[in-house]
């Protein structure tokens, strides 16, 4: 009886050990958060400059970025098996020379792949005295060779929209067969409110006649100034988007937000902003803001590109933070 007991005890004894190990291994990975990743920031910076507003795919050998890079005024493609590990950028649709050209600039992309083909939405600038910005497209098959459609596809039109458009995300809808966008007009240093619009064939697009459908709420702080640039998941019930706060030009959070129909009734996550600048570190990369998201869920956690800002050098770079679980609580 002694030697069962004995037994018993030492089987308890394994079971709970084996219990414990098992909770130290996802002991870093905290649940129910954001946490940003310790090496942060993964990209830009140093003789890159500064690398900023990006695009991120999925594929079957890791991910794919699409980002806009400063110093080249024009759209970069980095690799990774991880998402946190990326290749230095490669420029691979570069701007047109004449100020006045509506290319003079190009960023801000939104890329997805459809039918065999990469298809990018982006913003054009102009380098003249008040700078606008219409949005373009381009066609490629690898991601590296791109075709341009011989003009803009979309400019401001109305007064809400000021001078400038930017910052297009766009979803291919499989259900209604219709791309949908979601894209930010005002000014053109950091646009205003975010507006919505559909095309059959990603280059003629109808603008929502509802527009704007996402204004400050003025009542939160983070983003009593403007709201802009976002990325869009449509899920099974409703729509969940990742957008800026802005509490003043220079000061800016990540924040989420989910409607119906991903166009009307925009309602706030009660805990936001989700990622935000560490106020009390006045010297970190990400000092002053935490802006324009991008986010996959990878099956474990979800990875969230970001820009951070530190205003008084001027220079954004991208940073990594994850949440582990599927539930975001919202």
């Amino acid at each position: 009886m002694k030697i069962k007991k004995l037994s018993i005890l030492g089987l308890t004894l394994f079971v709970a050990s084996t219990m414990l190990v098992a909770c130290c291994a996802t002991c870093d990975k905290p649940s129910g958060k954001w946490v940003k990743y310790e090496k942060n920031p993964v990209l830009g910076g140093g003789n890159l400059g500064t690398i900023f507003d990006i695009s991120v795919l999925k594929t079957d050998k890791g991910y794919t970025m699409f980002s806009s890079w400063r110093p080249e005024r024009g759209i970069a493609v980095h690799y990774s098996k991880d998402g946190y590990e990326w290749t230095l950028p490669k420029l691979v649709f570069k701007p047109q020379s004449d100020k006045s050209n509506w290319e003079y600039r190009i960023n801000r992309p939104g890329v997805i792949f459809k039918d065999g083909y990469y298809h990018m939405w982006y913003t054009g600038q102009t380098g003249t005295k008040p700078s606008r910005s219409r949005i373009g497209y381009a066609k490629s098959k690898d991601g590296v060779n791109w075709t341009r459609h011989n003009t803009f596809i979309m400019e401001s039109t109305e007064k809400w929209e000021g001078l400038s458009l930017m910052c297009p995300h766009v979803i291919w809808d499989e259900q209604e067969k219709i791309f949908k966008m979601w894209y930010s007009g005002g000014e053109t240093y950091e646009p205003n409110a975010i507006g919505y619009a559909t095309s059959k064939d990603g280059i003629n697009w109808t603008k929502y006649s509802g527009n704007p459908v996402c204004v400050p709420d003025k009542k939160y702080k983070w983003e009593q100034d403007r709201v802009t640039a976002c990325q869009v998941i449509k899920r099974e019930n409703d729509y969940l988007m990742f957008y800026i706060g802005f509490e003043d030009i220079h000061t800016a959070r990540i924040c989420m937000a989910r409607s119906k129909d991903g166009i009307t009734n925009w309602e706030r996550f009660s805990g936001n902003p989700i990622v935000q600048p560490d106020f009390s570190q006045p010297d970190s990369w990400d000092a002053s803001a935490t802006y324009k998201p991008y986010v996959i869920f990878d099956g474990e956690k979800w990875i969230m590109w970001y820009n951070g800002r530190i205003h008084k050098l001027g220079l954004e770079r991208i940073g990594v933070a994850t949440y582990y679980g599927k539930d975001l609580g919202f």
